[in-house]
């Protein structure tokens, strides 16, 4: 395997360097700086790493683990190393999900290059591999113990338990010999695709194949239409969508030619994203994005900076690089006064890090749109002096510069928030404004007419002053002081402080500025909240005192402990509040170890900014991923229709849905190559089971679960069907849940996957499961076949 994976990498003078071996410095802080020799192994795919060239070696990572590789310059950590540690000898080892970065200093710049330009061509191999090579050369170097290519009976043994299965002794020999076309007595190259073909023939799916078959041998294209309209749903479109799918997933040109379907295509076309129970039509952006922003739910961050707890956690610029990347439209920023005049970024009052703000804004500015184009949203926590709030308002102003919205985006009175269309790559920010969107515009209407008639006096003044020359020789000196005095004096006879600061600070109608009562201490920059625009922080007091006082561009932040209340008390009023005005919801303070709250009952409420934790996997984070993995993962989801009217009658805790109830038939079929959470247990198999769980309005939560397979994970079969009733199927959402079960202690987590109600797929149908941190475990799923049917269970009306 090994060789035939060399003849495919590409040839690079940088991999075989790599494949030498380098010491380099790992850096995980200030403190922490070692030496460790690092090595890309023979296959191309694995770096090591031990203490010293020659010594006992490790796996540090696999390139399929690496998302990307940065240059030092990047890199927070190295930065703050730039005196003893060179930039440019440094780099970044980004990994998917959660997984710390590594930071490495090489002995000079040329030996960085060597190992970013490598990693990166090897980045860019892996990504081009199909999933089926991927997972070969995966299995096969877990399997290869000695890593000498070749794979013994012996070690084939140690892999079945590492995938899980649980096979008599001889069957496994008989397929060992067969695969063994060489007779060598191991496994290599192609030998072990064989193999490992052998070991994954799927029953369940022949016989499916076969139930729609004549012959056995293939589907014809009526044969295919049949299936995909009676099990897959798929309606009208189906006679046009089985010529699409056997041209994309019928590997022999003859087949495709005649409109056959083989086997090996039809298991294809399940294995794939159409096949997939997450409807593909659901993937890009597909909803009108046209509405104002008050109408779609918004992927929100709360404490952005932190990547690890909320007492002792780093702060770190890497948490808004990760938010911003998974689709967080809303991004919290904790201002602090800091040294030097410079705002600092942290949890306040705590023991975490700090950071500098303008680091913060750089590095938003950067990644604000690589995810998706539709606007960013800066949500404010400002404690900083009115010098800092200056320093604040100039770092936003110069670093984010044309993505900055700093007025409204034609100069006039708007009536109803902007949509996201219309704000495409524009960042917005959130906080405390001094005044009125109204008096806002109304001054600069007022300054522009200041600004013609101040032209204007210059042009009369200049006049003037040739004329004065001109008589120069008449006037007398104190003649000349007075016409001096006249021109710089303040057009709008404001005290002489107005004077000095006029340029930064605008003045109200009655010429004065806004000072707090003690005169000396003013209550917030007018230059930072200039930039407040669409999105002005204000408190709540009550429904009745925001429809009487505020306006649609202001918006209240509310705790989990305080929405869940008036959820309870005023859910009806609640969801009329949203439909007009913008809301977010925060975890509580006591969430010390920046856990999450369940973000379902808030949306079912109409909230659309609620705030999570996005460092902390979990269930929570599970359900607000797979909520935002539609439409395009941008980042805002349209909110159905009964969340968007203002006179909705609509309440989240007794709801009365204007759709008939439906019911959900699931029937778990069988499982594919579930992994261990536990990979240190070799000889352990695991006895998976299978729980569904709805999130929805609260009559609609519920939960049901198979039972387990024992020691079973590699093609575990249960053939169990699971119902569910859902009264509100527009707000809910599925997530499968996989278990090791264990009779003695809680079950082991395997992998889960959530999906939206409305972008399910009906049919036979794969899972295909992610882990706690959201990253695919490919080839582990679970085969389903999901009915829908309006009405309640046993309702043929």
């Amino acid at each position: 395997m090994a060789s035939l994976m060399q003849g495919r990498l590409p040839i690079s003078e940088d991999l075989l360097l790599m494949q030498k071996g380098t010491l380099m410095r790992k850096v995980r802080s200030k403190s922490w700086k070692k030496l460790r020799y690092f090595r890309l192994q023979d296959d191309g795919m694995t770096v090591w790493h031990a203490r010293q060239a020659g010594g006992t070696a490790k796996p540090t990572f696999s390139i399929s683990d690496v998302e990307s590789v940065r240059e030092g310059q990047e890199s927070e950590l190295l930065r703050s190393l730039a005196e003893e540690l060179p930039l440019e000898q440094g780099f970044t080892i980004v990994f998917h999900g959660r997984r710390s970065n590594l930071d490495l200093v090489a002995n000079s710049a040329e030996e960085a290059k060597i190992w970013m330009q490598g990693l990166q061509l090897l980045v860019d191999f892996v990504t081009g591999m199909d999933q089926q090579e991927r997972l070969d050369h995966d299995w096969f170097q877990r399997g290869d113990k000695n890593q000498d290519g070749r794979m013994s009976f012996q070690e084939v043994q140690r892999l079945l338990h590492l995938m899980n299965v649980k096979m008599d002794q001889e069957y496994a020999f008989q397929l060992f010999q067969a695969a063994d076309m060489s007779e060598s007595g191991t496994l290599e190259g192609q030998e072990f695709v064989e193999f490992y073909k052998a070991l994954t023939k799927r029953t369940e799916v022949q016989e499916l194949f076969e139930n729609f078959s004549a012959d056995g041998q293939k589907l014809t294209l009526l044969e295919f239409v049949d299936f995909l309209q009676e099990e897959q749903k798929e309606g009208e479109r189906a006679s046009d969508l089985a010529l699409e799918l056997i041209d994309r997933y019928e590997p022999s040109d003859s087949g495709k030619l005649r409109h056959v379907l083989s086997m090996d295509g039809f298991l294809n076309y399940l294995c794939s994203k159409d096949g997939d129970i997450f409807n593909p039509t659901c993937l890009p952006v597909y909803q009108d994005m046209t509405q104002p922003l008050n109408h779609y739910y918004i992927n929100s961050s709360h404490n952005t900076y932190l990547v690890g707890d909320q007492l002792y956690g780093q702060s770190s610029v890497e948490g808004y690089i990760r938010a911003l990347k998974r689709g967080c439209r809303c991004v919290e920023v904790d201002i602090w006064d800091g040294p030097s005049g410079e705002p600092i970024v942290y949890h306040g009052h705590t023991l975490t890090s700090r950071i500098p703000f303008k680091d913060v804004v750089a590095t938003v500015a950067q990644y604000a749109f690589q995810t998706s184009d539709y606007p960013v949203i800066l949500s404010l926590e400002n404690h900083c002096s009115w010098e800092q709030q200056q320093v604040m308002a100039y770092h936003l102003t110069e670093i984010l510069g044309e993505q900055l919205l700093s007025t409204t985006l034609d100069g006039l009175l708007p009536t109803q928030l902007p949509s996201p269309e219309e704000l495409r790559r524009k960042i917005l920010v959130k906080g405390k404004k001094l005044r009125t969107l109204e008096e806002d515009l109304e001054e600069e209407e007022e300054e522009e007419e200041l600004e013609c008639e101040l032209e204007r006096e210059q042009e009369a003044d200049t006049e003037l002053e040739a004329q004065l020359e001109s008589e120069s020789q008449e006037l007398s000196p104190r003649s000349k002081d007075k016409k001096k005095e006249k021109v710089v004096m303040c057009p709008l006879f404001c005290p002489p402080i107005c004077c000095e600061v006029m340029v930064q600070a605008p003045i109200s109608k009655a010429g004065s500025l806004l000072f707090s009562k003690q005169k000396s201490k003013p209550i917030l920059c007018p230059s930072l909240s200039a930039l407040v625009v669409y999105l002005k922080s204000v408190s709540f007091h009550s429904f009745t005192h925001s429809r009487e006082h505020y306006r649609f561009y202001e918006t209240s932040s509310f705790s989990e402990a305080k929405a869940r209340s008036l959820i309870k008390e005023a859910g009806n009023e609640f969801v009329q509040h949203n439909a007009w005005q913008l809301s977010r919801v925060y975890p509580s303070g006591l969430r010390t170890d920046s856990s999450n709250y369940n973000p379902q009952e808030l949306w079912n409420a109409g909230c659309q900014m609620v705030a999570m934790n996005v460092q902390t996997a979990g269930l929570e984070m599970d359900i607000c991923d797979g909520f935002f993995r539609q439409n395009g993962g941008c980042g805002y989801v349209l909110k159905p229709d009964f969340l968007r009217d203002a006179q909705s009658s609509f309440h989240p805790e007794r709801p009365i849905s204007p759709f008939k109830a439906q019911t959900l038939l699931i029937q778990i079929i069988s499982g594919q190559q579930l992994p261990k959470e536990d990979t240190s247990k070799e000889r352990s198999i695991v006895d998976p089971l299978v729980r569904v769980e709805i999130f929805g309005v609260r009559p609609d939560k519920s939960r049901q679960e198979t039972s387990y397979v024992e020691n079973n994970g590699f093609n575990p079969y249960w053939g169990q069907t699971l119902s569910f009733q859902v009264l509100v199927p527009q707000l809910a959402l599925l997530r499968f849940v996989v278990e090791d079960y264990n009779r003695k202690s809680r079950n082991d987590f395997i992998g889960q996957y959530t999906v939206p109600w409305s972008c399910m797929q009906q049919g036979y149908r794969h899972v295909h499961l992610l882990s706690k941190d959201g990253i695919s475990l490919h080839p582990a799923s679970i085969f389903v076949h999901i009915s829908i049917r309006e009405g309640p269970e046993g309702d043929e009306s």
